[in-house]
Protein backbone atom coordinates (compact mmCIF):
# COMPACT_ATOMS: atom_id res chain seq x y z
CA UNK A 1 0.00 0.00 0.00
CA UNK A 2 1.33 3.44 -0.97
CA UNK A 3 0.65 6.53 1.14
CA UNK A 4 2.65 9.15 -0.76
CA UNK A 5 1.59 10.74 -4.05
CA UNK A 6 2.23 13.76 -6.22
CA UNK A 7 -1.46 14.64 -6.52
CA UNK A 8 -4.54 13.63 -4.52
CA UNK A 9 -7.98 14.28 -6.02
CA UNK A 10 -10.93 14.18 -3.61
CA UNK A 11 -14.24 13.24 -5.22
CA UNK A 12 -14.84 11.18 -8.37
CA UNK A 13 -17.57 13.15 -10.10
CA UNK A 14 -17.08 14.49 -13.61
CA UNK A 15 -14.54 17.11 -12.50
CA UNK A 16 -12.64 14.71 -10.27
CA UNK A 17 -12.35 12.08 -12.98
CA UNK A 18 -10.97 14.62 -15.45
CA UNK A 19 -8.58 16.10 -12.86
CA UNK A 20 -7.21 12.70 -11.84
CA UNK A 21 -6.83 11.55 -15.44
CA UNK A 22 -5.08 14.78 -16.44
CA UNK A 23 -2.62 14.59 -13.54
CA UNK A 24 -1.84 10.93 -14.22
CA UNK A 25 -1.42 11.47 -17.96
CA UNK A 26 1.04 14.29 -17.27
CA UNK A 27 3.20 11.89 -15.29
CA UNK A 28 2.11 12.60 -11.72
CA UNK A 29 1.59 9.74 -9.31
CA UNK A 30 -2.10 10.35 -8.57
CA UNK A 31 -4.62 9.09 -6.01
CA UNK A 32 -8.36 9.50 -6.60
CA UNK A 33 -10.45 9.15 -3.42
CA UNK A 34 -14.17 8.45 -3.76
CA UNK A 35 -16.91 7.40 -1.35
CA UNK A 36 -18.19 4.70 -3.73
CA UNK A 37 -16.20 3.18 -6.59
CA UNK A 38 -19.44 1.87 -8.08
CA UNK A 39 -20.68 5.42 -8.63
CA UNK A 40 -17.70 7.05 -10.29
CA UNK A 41 -18.96 9.85 -12.55
CA UNK A 42 -22.54 9.19 -11.45
CA UNK A 43 -25.07 11.15 -13.54
CA UNK A 44 -27.15 12.35 -10.60
CA UNK A 45 -29.51 15.03 -11.83
CA UNK A 46 -30.04 14.21 -15.48
CA UNK A 47 -28.50 11.50 -17.70
CA UNK A 48 -27.39 14.14 -20.21
CA UNK A 49 -24.08 15.70 -21.21
CA UNK A 50 -23.82 19.06 -22.91
CA UNK A 51 -26.64 21.40 -23.80
CA UNK A 52 -26.61 25.17 -24.08
CA UNK A 53 -23.15 26.51 -23.10
CA UNK A 54 -22.17 23.17 -21.49
CA UNK A 55 -21.84 21.42 -24.84
CA UNK A 56 -19.01 23.73 -25.84
CA UNK A 57 -17.24 23.04 -22.55
CA UNK A 58 -17.28 19.30 -23.23
CA UNK A 59 -15.56 19.89 -26.55
CA UNK A 60 -13.00 22.16 -24.90
CA UNK A 61 -12.26 19.32 -22.47
CA UNK A 62 -11.86 17.01 -25.46
CA UNK A 63 -9.42 19.44 -27.10
CA UNK A 64 -7.34 19.46 -23.92
CA UNK A 65 -7.10 15.67 -23.86
CA UNK A 66 -9.95 14.92 -21.47
CA UNK A 67 -12.32 11.97 -21.61
CA UNK A 68 -15.87 13.28 -21.11
CA UNK A 69 -16.58 13.53 -24.83
CA UNK A 70 -15.17 10.08 -25.52
CA UNK A 71 -17.16 8.48 -22.67
CA UNK A 72 -20.32 10.27 -23.79
CA UNK A 73 -19.99 9.04 -27.37
CA UNK A 74 -19.44 5.47 -26.20
CA UNK A 75 -22.51 5.49 -23.93
CA UNK A 76 -24.93 7.74 -25.85
CA UNK A 77 -28.55 6.70 -26.32
CA UNK A 78 -29.51 9.94 -28.06
CA UNK A 79 -27.68 12.89 -29.62
CA UNK A 80 -29.22 16.20 -30.70
CA UNK A 81 -27.86 19.51 -31.86
CA UNK A 82 -30.03 22.03 -30.02
CA UNK A 83 -31.09 25.48 -31.32
CA UNK A 84 -30.58 24.69 -34.99
CA UNK A 85 -33.42 27.10 -35.82
CA UNK A 86 -31.00 29.86 -34.82
CA UNK A 87 -27.56 30.80 -36.11
CA UNK A 88 -24.55 28.43 -35.82
CA UNK A 89 -23.19 30.35 -32.82
CA UNK A 90 -26.25 29.20 -30.86
CA UNK A 91 -26.06 25.52 -31.78
CA UNK A 92 -25.43 23.33 -28.76
CA UNK A 93 -24.62 19.60 -28.79
CA UNK A 94 -26.41 17.48 -26.20
CA UNK A 95 -26.33 13.75 -25.58
CA UNK A 96 -28.40 11.47 -23.38
CA UNK A 97 -26.33 8.60 -21.98
CA UNK A 98 -26.99 5.24 -20.40
CA UNK A 99 -26.26 6.09 -16.75
CA UNK A 100 -24.91 2.64 -15.84
CA UNK A 101 -22.72 2.38 -18.96
CA UNK A 102 -21.39 5.90 -18.32
CA UNK A 103 -20.07 4.85 -14.90
CA UNK A 104 -18.72 1.57 -16.28
CA UNK A 105 -16.88 3.32 -19.10
CA UNK A 106 -15.32 5.99 -16.89
CA UNK A 107 -14.20 3.45 -14.32
CA UNK A 108 -12.65 1.28 -17.03
CA UNK A 109 -10.63 4.24 -18.30
CA UNK A 110 -9.43 5.33 -14.86
CA UNK A 111 -8.50 1.85 -13.67
CA UNK A 112 -6.27 1.35 -16.70
CA UNK A 113 -4.41 4.66 -16.62
CA UNK A 114 -0.75 4.40 -15.59
CA UNK A 115 0.12 6.46 -12.48
CA UNK A 116 -3.50 6.52 -11.27
CA UNK A 117 -4.73 4.76 -8.12
CA UNK A 118 -8.22 4.74 -6.55
CA UNK A 119 -9.11 4.55 -2.85
CA UNK A 120 -12.70 4.10 -1.59
CA UNK A 121 -13.15 6.24 1.50
CA UNK A 122 -14.26 9.71 2.66
CA UNK A 123 -11.84 12.55 3.32
CA UNK A 124 -12.56 14.25 6.66
CA UNK A 125 -9.69 16.74 6.86
CA UNK A 126 -6.69 18.19 5.10
CA UNK A 127 -3.20 17.64 6.51
CA UNK A 128 -1.30 20.89 6.90
CA UNK A 129 2.36 21.79 7.23
CA UNK A 130 2.05 25.36 8.44
CA UNK A 131 -0.05 27.06 5.76
CA UNK A 132 0.69 24.40 3.15
CA UNK A 133 -1.61 21.46 2.37
CA UNK A 134 0.45 18.27 2.41
CA UNK A 135 -2.18 15.52 2.37
CA UNK A 136 -5.53 14.25 3.63
CA UNK A 137 -6.95 12.12 6.42
CA UNK A 138 -9.93 9.83 5.79
CA UNK A 139 -12.83 8.56 7.89
CA UNK A 140 -10.97 5.26 8.25
CA UNK A 141 -8.07 7.13 9.81
CA UNK A 142 -5.74 6.65 6.84
CA UNK A 143 -3.32 9.50 6.10
CA UNK A 144 -2.18 10.11 2.54
CA UNK A 145 0.52 12.66 1.72
CA UNK A 146 0.92 14.58 -1.52
CA UNK A 147 2.52 17.65 -3.05
CA UNK A 148 -0.92 18.98 -4.00
CA UNK A 149 -4.57 18.21 -3.22
CA UNK A 150 -7.46 18.91 -5.58
CA UNK A 151 -10.95 19.17 -4.06
CA UNK A 152 -13.82 18.22 -6.38
CA UNK A 153 -16.34 17.31 -3.71
CA UNK A 154 -19.53 18.55 -5.35
CA UNK A 155 -22.73 18.44 -3.31
CA UNK A 156 -21.51 16.03 -0.64
CA UNK A 157 -19.86 18.51 1.73
CA UNK A 158 -22.45 18.93 4.50
CA UNK A 159 -24.98 17.91 1.85
CA UNK A 160 -28.65 18.64 2.48
CA UNK A 161 -31.48 17.31 0.31
CA UNK A 162 -34.92 18.89 0.03
CA UNK A 163 -37.78 16.57 -0.93
CA UNK A 164 -40.92 18.66 -0.80
CA UNK A 165 -40.82 20.18 2.68
CA UNK A 166 -38.70 17.36 4.07
CA UNK A 167 -34.98 17.88 4.59
CA UNK A 168 -32.56 14.94 4.68
CA UNK A 169 -28.82 15.09 5.16
CA UNK A 170 -27.00 13.42 2.26
CA UNK A 171 -24.98 13.95 -0.88
CA UNK A 172 -27.42 11.99 -3.03
CA UNK A 173 -30.50 9.96 -2.17
CA UNK A 174 -29.50 7.01 0.04
CA UNK A 175 -25.89 8.28 0.18
CA UNK A 176 -24.33 9.93 3.26
CA UNK A 177 -23.12 13.50 3.50
CA UNK A 178 -19.43 14.24 4.03
CA UNK A 179 -18.66 16.13 7.23
CA UNK A 180 -15.52 17.58 8.75
CA UNK A 181 -13.87 19.03 5.68
CA UNK A 182 -16.22 22.02 5.35
CA UNK A 183 -15.74 22.96 8.98
CA UNK A 184 -11.97 22.84 8.55
CA UNK A 185 -12.06 24.97 5.40
CA UNK A 186 -14.20 27.56 7.20
CA UNK A 187 -11.75 27.60 10.12
CA UNK A 188 -8.98 28.34 7.61
CA UNK A 189 -10.84 31.43 6.40
CA UNK A 190 -12.53 29.98 3.32
CA UNK A 191 -16.16 31.07 2.87
CA UNK A 192 -18.76 28.30 2.60
CA UNK A 193 -22.19 28.62 1.03
CA UNK A 194 -24.67 26.17 -0.45
CA UNK A 195 -25.50 26.01 -4.16
CA UNK A 196 -28.83 24.55 -5.21
CA UNK A 197 -29.09 21.75 -7.72
CA UNK A 198 -32.31 20.20 -8.94
CA UNK A 199 -33.03 16.54 -9.62
CA UNK A 200 -36.12 15.74 -11.72
CA UNK A 201 -38.47 13.01 -10.63
CA UNK A 202 -37.91 9.53 -12.09
CA UNK A 203 -41.04 8.32 -13.89
CA UNK A 204 -41.88 4.69 -14.62
CA UNK A 205 -42.38 4.48 -18.40
CA UNK A 206 -45.24 2.01 -17.84
CA UNK A 207 -47.24 4.85 -16.27
CA UNK A 208 -46.74 7.30 -19.15
CA UNK A 209 -49.32 7.88 -21.91
CA UNK A 210 -46.87 8.20 -24.77
CA UNK A 211 -49.73 8.47 -27.26
CA UNK A 212 -50.57 11.87 -25.77
CA UNK A 213 -47.01 13.16 -26.09
CA UNK A 214 -44.81 14.45 -28.90
CA UNK A 215 -41.91 12.22 -29.89
CA UNK A 216 -38.53 13.91 -30.09
CA UNK A 217 -36.12 11.57 -31.92
CA UNK A 218 -32.39 12.00 -31.88
CA UNK A 219 -30.07 12.61 -34.80
CA UNK A 220 -28.27 9.63 -36.26
CA UNK A 221 -25.90 11.61 -38.47
CA UNK A 222 -22.19 12.30 -38.17
CA UNK A 223 -22.44 14.39 -34.99
CA UNK A 224 -20.66 13.32 -31.84
CA UNK A 225 -18.82 15.04 -29.01
CA UNK A 226 -15.22 13.93 -29.33
CA UNK A 227 -13.07 14.96 -32.26
CA UNK A 228 -10.80 12.03 -31.50
CA UNK A 229 -10.91 9.00 -33.77
CA UNK A 230 -13.37 7.11 -31.60
CA UNK A 231 -16.34 4.98 -32.57
CA UNK A 232 -19.76 6.44 -33.21
CA UNK A 233 -22.75 5.62 -31.01
CA UNK A 234 -23.07 1.88 -30.49
CA UNK A 235 -26.02 1.60 -28.10
CA UNK A 236 -29.66 1.50 -29.16
CA UNK A 237 -30.85 5.06 -29.78
CA UNK A 238 -33.96 6.17 -27.89
CA UNK A 239 -36.38 9.05 -28.33
CA UNK A 240 -37.27 11.78 -25.87
CA UNK A 241 -40.92 12.73 -25.35
CA UNK A 242 -42.34 16.21 -24.88
CA UNK A 243 -45.42 17.19 -22.91
CA UNK A 244 -46.94 20.52 -21.92
CA UNK A 245 -48.94 21.81 -18.99
CA UNK A 246 -52.24 23.67 -19.37
CA UNK A 247 -54.74 25.67 -17.29
CA UNK A 248 -56.58 22.56 -16.10
CA UNK A 249 -53.29 21.00 -14.94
Amino acid sequence: MTFNYDVIVVGAGHAGCEAAAAAANMGSKTLLITMDMNKIAQMSCNPAVGGIAKGQIVREIDALGGYMGIVTDRTAIQFRMLNQSKGPAMWSPRSQSDRARFIECWRGILENLPNLYIWQDTVRELLLDGNTVCGVKTYMGVEFHAKSVVLTNGTFLNGLMHIGRTQIRGGRIAEPTATGLTEQLVSLGIKSERMKTGTPVRIDARSVHFDEMTEQPGENDFHKFSYMDTSHRVLKQLSCWTTFTNEAC
